[in-house]
Order: structure tokens, then sequence, then C-alpha cells
């Protein structure tokens, strides 16, 4: 029989924030454990971010850009920071128009969790974007990326190859679990 420690409050005895980089900022909290002993959780927190999965009825609108994280040019459904004051269906159309230059007609939430619990304080909102318009596109200075589109029945298999991308693989399941694609 396992314990059960869910009575337990996770006091935090100390927070630290060790750096902050613009992008994120890092640290820990000194946390009392359920036997009285005492740990340090490392974390890093980013802002909220969104991913859109942008359907022309047919296809799905991805872009290609590469990431110096992982030395690789990867293939992903639009993403980007949801702004101070921004529902995830605003950041996910506003993104969508910056990115792409496609301007949705209707943005919808599919889901919003936290990521990787285990070391970040992130969370990330899954919309759903339909009847595309185009408009012209507004990036951001960092941002070089081609836009393209993918075929519906084909998003989920080129997501998986390599380099895969956890948020574009968990858009594309999660559309199509609630029958979207």
């Amino acid at each position: 029989m396992t314990e059960d420690f869910s009575s337990h409050d996770w006091p935090v005895i100390e927070s630290k924030t060790e750096y902050e980089t613009g992008w994120y900022d890092g640290g820990y909290d000194l946390v009392e454990q359920p036997d009285s002993s005492e740990k340090k959780y490392y974390w890093a927190s980013l802002p909220a971010a969104v991913v859109i999965v942008a359907s022309t009825g047919e296809e799905l609108v991805m872009v290609e850009q590469y990431r110096p994280t992982i030395e690789q040019h990867c293939l992903e459904l639009p993403a980007g920071i949801v702004e101070d004051e921004e529902s995830y269906t605003t950041a996910g159309a506003r993104e969508l128009r910056e990115e792409t230059g496609f301007d949705p007609a209707g943005v919808s939430l599919i889901e919003d969790f936290w990521c990787a619990t285990g070391v970040l304080r992130h969370r990330r909102g899954i919309v759903f974007a339909e009847g595309l318009e185009p408009t012209a596109v507004d990036r951001d200075d960092n941002e070089f990326l081609s836009v393209t589109t993918v075929p519906i029945d084909e998003a989920l298999d080129r997501a998986r190859e390599e380099p895969s991308n956890d948020a574009t693989i968990e858009g594309i399941l999660l559309a199509k679990a609630d029958g979207l694609l």
C-alpha cells in the first residue's frame, strides 16, 4: 500500500529567483517535504504561450523555422507568447496574423494546461482557428520563418518526423480528439 501525502501542505520556506533573462526567470523554492526534511526544487518561469491549430478546411497552416536551442529547422504549428491582459484566443488570432498572414474568422480554445511541471512554471493554450483570410504579416525582429500548409491527413505524421515538437503534436492530437480535424 502506498502512503497518502495529499494532505501535506508543502510549505515554502524560501523562494529565490537566481536569474532573470528577459525571456524567463529561474530559481528555486526551498520546500518542507512530508517527512519534515527540506529540499530545493528548481524552476524556470516563462510567460504563457499559445499554439494555433489553423485549418483551411483541407490543410493546416504550419511554419518552418530554425530553433537555435536544438540547432535544427522545425516544422511547427504557429505559436507565440500571450501578452498581458490577452486571452488565449485573442493571442492566437494575433500570433496567426503576425506570423502567417492569415486572419481567422473564428478562434476557440481547445485546452490550456501546465507544461513540464517537474521544472517549468509555464502554461500553454491550444486554440483552433478557422475561416482564414489572407492579410499582411507583422513578424517580430527575431522571427525568420516560412509559412506552409500540410494536408490534414498528413499533419500528425509530419509533426512526428524529427525533430518533432511537443506543442505541435499536442495541438494536432487535441484537435483530432475534439473532432476538429
